[in-house]
């Protein structure tokens, strides 16, 4: 089972674009929500190295804090998209 971390935020379409595609995949995910405030997202900060989400981690292949949307998008598909 993916080991998958989603930091969101309600209401970001950059987010829902990363989440319909983790749907698309099937996969599961465990979703942090961060505060609307950048000064307070400490933790996806930590993560990253910047505020904005959405940021994705998944542990089992090493990524530790990949952001911007169509980046995830596309690294979900290669990484987890059917081979057919």
């Amino acid at each position: 089972m993916a080991n998958l971390t989603l930091y969101e935020l309600e209401g970001c379409p950059y987010c829902a674009k990363v989440k319909t595609k983790l749907a698309d995949l099937d996969l599961e995910y465990e979703s942090v929500m961060v505060p609307r405030s950048h000064g307070e997202r400490t933790e996806v900060e930590a993560v990253s190295g910047q505020t904005g989400v959405p940021v994705l981690v998944d542990e089992e292949h090493g990524v530790e804090g990949m952001a911007e949307s169509d980046d995830i998008v596309e690294y979900l598909e290669e990484t987890y998209g059917s081979a057919s």
